[in-house]
């Protein structure tokens, strides 16, 4: 990669119509917009049903992952996404709600952030607590990445053998881990 450029995972989802087009247009849309001249798209998994949870809450959710090559940093990458999702009239009105498009970072160039610390700290918090709380700043790796079988399984589209710069596990392994039951729910569009 040419100069400071890094490579970002991003996970992708939506289960509600945005302009209405189906949650998978909006996804297609959101990569498209996602390419600009200093994030370069380098690929893109299939795209994935996945169960609203907890079942019958809602609409089935599309999700999706993508690698990217940037010079942006992490947080000015995230302010990047957070853009993409307004334009998407994505609403932060419940934490982890139905929604039009949710882009997370995955991981930017390997980074832990804000520190070994602070991320062991938001990776160990109780799940009440996980559904209550959000950071006050940018946690990186995305906390929940092991513990989330619709990032999991097209992650492993693109980049099954990346490595969690913490847990040093890859993609792979962390989706062996998980329930077999909950990635066959996860299906391809």
């Amino acid at each position: 990669m040419a100069g400071n450029r890094k490579l970002s995972l991003i996970a992708l989802g939506g289960n509600l119509p945005a302009d209405a087009s189906a949650p998978q247009v909006t996804l297609s849309k959101a990569i498209a917009a996602l390419q600009a001249e200093d994030i370069r798209l380098r690929s893109v998994s299939r795209f994935f049903r996945t169960p609203c949870f907890p079942a019958g809450a809602g609409p089935d959710y599309v999700n999706a992952a993508v690698a990217v090559e940037t010079s942006l940093s992490a947080d000015a990458l995230l302010a990047r996404l957070h853009e993409i999702e307004a334009r998407f009239a994505r609403v932060r009105e419940q934490r982890w709600g139905m929604r039009t498009l949710d882009l997370d970072l995955l991981d930017h160039g390997g980074a832990v952030l804000p520190d070994a610390a602070g991320y062991r700290r938001w990776q160990g918090l109780p799940l009440e607590r996980q559904m209550q709380e959000a950071p006050g700043q940018l946690i990186l790796p995305h906390p929940r990445i092991q513990d989330r079988v619709f990032v999991l399984v097209p992650l492993q589209d693109i980049a099954p053998r990346w490595r969690h710069p913490v847990l040093q596990k890859t993609a792979s392994e962390m989706l062996a881990e998980l329930p077999p039951e909950e990635a066959a729910e996860v299906c391809p569009l």
